[in-house]
């Protein structure tokens, strides 16, 4: 009996750890909040189109993708990112127009 006790609180236990291809509910909710950061604040940089910048996140490392103008915005729009409270680490797909 203590032995069904242990298996099923083991079953529940890792039923709600997140892997590392998906994540807890507190997990999810934190990478909204930087992903909603971290493009209110490239709105807010007058250098860069915002509407051109494309911003996920997954376990605080923010990607960035889309399109730029130029070497200049896109260094600037990762460092933007970088500057957001709670980005681990910032993954730069921008290509240049």
């Amino acid at each position: 009996m203590a032995s069904l006790a242990g298996i099923l609180f083991m079953t529940m236990a890792l039923g709600c750890a997140s892997t590392t291809k998906q994540e807890g509910t507190g997990e999810y909710v934190d990478d909204t909040v930087i992903t909603t950061k971290v493009k209110a604040a490239i709105f807010n940089e007058p250098t860069l189109k915002s509407a051109e910048i494309n911003v996920e996140t997954f376990k605080g490392v923010v990607q960035l993708s889309g399109f730029v103008r130029s070497a200049a915005n896109e260094s600037m729009a990762v460092q933007v990112a970088r500057n957001v409270a709670g980005v681990k680490s910032v993954k730069n797909d921008m290509r240049l127009k």
